[in-house]
């Protein structure tokens, strides 16, 4: 396992076009990103397809990488902003298929796992808030950045951010306990 400098360093490779740096940076990464697709979607198979989309946006994106925050902090924004896209799609394949049925609310315990269904429930809570908010409270809470890297990876003051996170949770809190 690469080191996070290892890491930085093989992102400023690829960013530059060196020959190979790209393959080897995905390849390093992809259990971590594989990882926090799992944390945000319950099921594996989406974990597995976010992480393939989060790290083709790495591979096209690679290039404006400019190094301002780490390259785990930057890799962490398209992961969440990817593993959300997955969820939405699905949702969106799942109510197309259903003829129009909603979803079921709250998910059916007898077909979803108590932490599947809370996953469900915390993303369709994170869906009804603000997208700049939703992504600081992402970034933030299931994946662990400080406020100051998340301030620098937004580019927006770090008080700025605080006040996303703060808005967000109490939004996230009153849909999912319906108050």
């Amino acid at each position: 396992m690469l080191r996070t400098d290892d890491i930085d360093s093989l992102a400023r490779a690829a960013a530059r076009g060196e020959p190979g740096a790209l393959d080897a940076l995905l390849t390093a990464v992809r259990p971590e990103v594989l990882r926090l697709c799992g944390r945000l979607l319950p099921h594996r198979e989406d974990a597995e397809e976010a992480c393939q989309d989060a790290l083709l946006a790495v591979a096209r994106g690679i290039g404006r990488f400019e190094g301002r925050s780490s390259f785990h902090t930057w890799l962490y924004r398209i992961t969440a902003n990817r593993a959300r896209s997955t969820y939405r799609a699905l949702r969106r394949r799942w109510q197309l298929e259903a003829g129009g049925v909603p979803l079921p609310d709250p998910p059916d315990p007898q077909r979803t796992s108590v932490v599947a269904g809370t996953r469900l429930d915390l993303l369709d809570a994170l869906d009804a808030v603000r997208p700049e908010a939703a992504e600081a409270l992402t970034l933030r809470d299931l994946l662990g950045l400080s406020y100051r890297e998340i301030a620098t990876l937004l580019d927006v003051p770090e008080g700025t951010v605080k006040s996303r996170v703060h808005l967000a949770r109490r939004q996230v809190r009153e849909r999912l306990t319906g108050d």
